[in-house]
């Protein structure tokens, strides 16, 4: 597992304190972060709803290993060049920089997606393509992650892309219990922002989705699943694909390697055992599968992402929340 690491978030002009709430809010949930608004400290943002407050210089950003960039009011409105500059220096260091929203332009401007793939909020992302041609924009995705850079829609994908980052730097366990005070079930980034088409209650596919991660180890096809869901074979594919952006056994063993995370991470089991109670079956199996979507082996995965200690031994939550609260100064 890694070791500590130093998280900054920009408060950029405009910032909007939804997703700069966000930002600071997860990742002062774990441990593993020590957390830093920076900013121009010397200059008031006389428009923004809230006054925020960075409680450092832009220029400690330069030591951060990921550095956040939450959503801006207009982003027509370019970023002050100080800013850009910071971005600059981030992607040339290879810090991991996630953008939320709006965010993706100031990471255009400063030239840190040319030639990468991203995405944006639905509403931009046709205004995106057209001011940064070099730039490969994704439509419809939560979150799109190309090498250290993650750019994610709105509100709701910027919680998945932050939790993406927790799983990255400290494991599945650890994101998992940050994700308990935010969400009920962690969305992957090829899910959709929205659904063209209005699916209907009746054919709402959580609970079948709910049913297989608590059957993991059980045979799970398609047509299983189907049946669980009430619908033709066809039918609830093409819904499932619109509602998780995936095809379903693409989907199941996402979740399977996931369970399989947590396994290695918090227990003493075999390769073997870990294998059958995720429904890869053999461990040979298991292996390649868990390589392919990890880039690592299982036994490799969990000699890196050993538990933290016990939170008798953290800092104690309601403190770091003081923490970071006073990142807010009172609303506008």
């Amino acid at each position: 597992m890694q070791s500590g690491r130093v998280a900054a978030v920009l408060a950029v002009p405009g910032t909007i304190a939804l997703d700069f709430g966000i930002l600071v809010y997860l990742l002062n949930a774990h441990p593993g972060y020590e957390v830093l608004v920076c900013g121009d400290r010397g200059s008031a943002d006389a428009a923004a709803l809230v006054d925020i407050r960075p409680t450092h210089s832009l220029a400690e950003a330069d030591r951060a290993d990921v550095v956040l960039v939450p959503s801006y009011e207009d982003p027509r409105l370019p970023l002050p060049e100080e800013y850009l500059e910071v971005l600059r220096r981030a992607d040339e260091r290879g810090a991991r920089i996630v953008a939320a929203c709006t965010a993706a332009f100031a990471l255009a401007a400063a030239g840190v997606l040319d030639g990468r793939t991203a995405t944006t909020h639905w509403r931009y992302t046709d205004r995106l393509r057209l001011e940064h041609p070099r730039v490969d924009v994704v439509e419809n995705r939560l979150f799109v992650e190309d090498g250290p850079v993650l750019t994610s829609a709105g509100a709701g994908g910027l919680i998945d892309a932050c939790l993406h980052v927790i799983r990255s730097d400290f494991g599945a366990t650890a994101a998992d219990e940050v994700a308990k005070e935010v969400v009920s079930l962690p969305r992957g980034a090829t899910e959709p922002q929205y659904v063209d088409l209005p699916t209907p209650p009746r054919t709402s596919l959580r609970a079948t989705r709910e049913w297989v991660v608590d059957n993991l180890a059980s045979p799970i096809t398609v047509q299983r699943m189907a049946d669980r869901s009430l619908l033709p074979r066809r039918t609830f594919i093409r819904h499932f694909e619109r509602e998780t952006g995936m095809s379903p056994m693409h989907w199941v063993v996402s979740q399977r390697v996931l369970s399989a995370r947590r396994l290695l991470e918090s227990s003493d089991w075999s390769v073997e055992r870990i294998a059958g109670a995720t429904g890869f079956g053999t461990a040979a199996n298991f292996r390649a599968t868990f390589r392919r979507a990890v880039g690592t082996t299982p036994t490799a995965y969990r000699k890196s992402h050993a538990r933290l200690p016990e939170p008798s031994a953290r800092t104690p939550r309601t403190e770091r929340s003081r923490t970071a609260g006073r990142a807010f100064g009172k609303a506008g």
